[in-house]
């Protein structure tokens, strides 16, 4: 318990040097976080200013979360994924993250097989290439070939990697408990919430089962598609940390060319064509299509790879985001804030009005324009943060899918920019939207709105008359929340605390003087002078408790 209390220790003074020496020094000493590494924990140079508002913050951001290893690495690459929780150029600085790793020897990598599926490497493959195909903080993947003859990549988790990311995460929830004490609230996300949501990201994508049933999910729901491939997963090859897959090869959509044999508008067209599938039809996305896990093949059909982080819609879900993409279509700002209320958690009451008035705007500005002229990334982004402005909890499938839906717009750009998505994409919304009104689906709105009326019209009449026998009887009660009221409320409290401490403190002084000019019992009027001084410096300690001190204003910091 002491050597692994040691090396936290240790590795908490590794983090805060490297905070420190990236210019965040200032931020750091707000945290007092130097009182618990003792001497020789990192000083800030005397009078060292905050860091200049400029777009470099996020670039020595990025910096420092390479510098210190896979778990800030990994953290890096989910805010990135994010961009209700940060803003644009945050999430473009982030997106460079690179996670590769040094590899490590052939021999742990067999040694990490064997013990994640229980036999040895030569019942499993008939071969495992030495050289790693790729090398990441997490895992390392292998070409290798089934006793059946097929080539399989093996992804095999890094030896010890879970301990060391457990061992971060309480390094980190600290940190985030030390960060909320000095961060101004300016949203609905906290710190530790943050580090919560990241705790459970990271055990999902420790633990490859999950990244198998994604795999499979999605590779059920695309047969038939002859222009998607998904690898298949070889379960009886595949455990908690080791994976195998199919091996797909081809090319990486960056590379296509027209001159190299590709059709680059029908590339696009099935690109667009496999998002809305998933979307509107299987509820199930891929949510990290970035050019490196989508593969184009031989007839230009695509493979997508890496299921690590896959969304998943359900069907009400659905329905809200094709009204919202119909309202944003229509010009309708009525419609696209009652649509994005629904769909998040409004954190505190915000006037409707003016939410709506802040989407008129945005609509304004960026529709009634070309494909090539609208910018699609630049729109939902303002969309998420005006939620985040009106203290609206955008749930994380929601903000998976537009930075999903972001890259994706990248790359049909880059591929066939005069593809309309709209003509591509809007059979599918239209179809979903048609199957809601369908009287002869027993799922469809039309039939679970007439369920809910008839429980309305059921339930009214008996909730009415119950409040107005308690009307009669005078039991109807009203609660009425103010949040200034309770402020002033702590406030007055505080004030009588104070107070209290006060006039003890000065009574006892005045009796100890008496006593002690009398200069009878001097004991007894040194201890009523040493309790009035004690009550005097807690009423003090009461007071720098209850005064809101000035605060890190975390969004103007972000927007630096």
């Amino acid at each position: 318990m002491f050597e692994r209390a040691f090396q936290d220790l240790n590795r908490l003074r590794q983090i805060a040097a490297a905070v420190a020496r990236h210019g965040f020094g200032a931020y750091l000493a707000k945290t007092r976080l130097k009182d618990v590494l003792g001497r020789d924990g990192p000083q800030p140079a005397e009078g060292e200013p905050l860091p200049q508002p400029d777009r470099a913050t996020a670039a020595r951001f990025r910096t420092l979360l390479a510098e210190l290893g896979p778990t800030f690495t990994k953290l890096g690459q989910l805010l990135s994924t994010r961009p209700d929780l940060l803003p644009a150029h945050w999430v473009e600085e982030l997106e460079t993250l690179q996670d590769d790793c040094p590899p490590v020897s052939l021999a742990e990598v067999r040694a990490e097989i064997e013990r994640g599926l229980g036999r040895p490497v030569e019942e499993l493959f008939r071969s495992l290439d030495e050289a790693p195909l790729a090398s990441a903080s997490i895992a390392q993947v292998h070409l290798a070939t089934t006793h059946a003859g097929e080539r399989v990549v093996v992804k095999v988790q890094r030896p010890r990697i879970r301990e060391r990311i457990d061992s971060d995460l309480a390094l980190l929830y600290y940190l985030a408990t030390l960060l909320e004490a000095v961060v101004e609230e300016t949203g609905v996300y906290t710190p530790t919430g943050i580090i919560e949501e990241f705790d459970r990201t990271v055990h999902e994508e420790l633990d490859f089962s999950n990244e198998a049933r994604n795999a499979t999910e999605m590779e059920k729901a695309a047969r038939g598609r002859e222009f998607l491939v998904i690898p298949r997963v070889h379960g009886e090859l595949s455990s908690a940390t080791v994976l195998t897959l199919d091996f797909v090869e081809g090319t990486k959509v960056s590379e296509v060319t027209a001159e190299a044999g590709f059709d680059l508008e029908r590339v696009a067209k099935n690109v667009i064509e496999a998002a809305f599938r998933q979307l509107f039809e299987d509820g199930l996305f891929h949510g990290d299509p970035h050019p490196g896990n989508i593969l184009v093949l031989p007839g230009n059909r695509i493979a997508l790879l890496d299921f690590g982080l896959v969304g998943r819609l359900a069907r009400a879900q659905q329905e809200a985001l094709v009204t919202l993409i119909v309202a944003v279509a229509l010009r309708d700002p009525e419609s696209v804030a009652r649509v994005m209320n629904r769909i998040g958690v409004p954190d505190a009451h915000s006037p409707i009005a003016e939410f709506r008035e802040d989407i008129r705007h945005i609509l304004d500005r960026y529709l009634g324009l070309k494909l090539d002229e609208i910018r699609t990334a630049t729109l939902l982004r303002d969309l998420l943060d005006l939620a985040v402005r009106h203290r609206i909890r955008i749930p994380k499938e929601y903000a998976v899918l537009a930075k999903a839906s972001i890259t994706i717009e990248g790359i049909i750009r880059r591929l066939y920019p005069r593809l309309d998505i709209l003509e591509v994409g809007l059979p599918y919304a239209k179809e979903l939207l048609l199957s809601r009104f369908n009287p002869g689906d027993a799922s469809s709105t039309v039939m679970k709105t007439l369920l809910k009326l008839q429980g309305l019209a059921e339930d009214v009449p008996s909730q009415l008359t119950q409040i107005l026998v308690d009307l009669e009887g005078g039991k109807f009660r009203v609660n009425v929340h103010s949040e200034d009221l309770e402020r002033v409320g702590a406030h007055v409290r505080a004030l009588g605390v104070m107070l209290f401490l006060g006039v003890l403190a000065a009574g006892l002084t005045v009796g100890g003087l008496v006593v002690l000019a009398a200069g009878i019992r001097t004991w007894l009027g040194y201890s009523a002078l040493g309790l009035a001084f004690a009550l005097a410096s807690a009423a003090a300690l009461y007071h720098v408790a209850t005064v809101r001190m000035r605060k890190i204003s975390l969004r103007r910091w972000l927007r630096r």
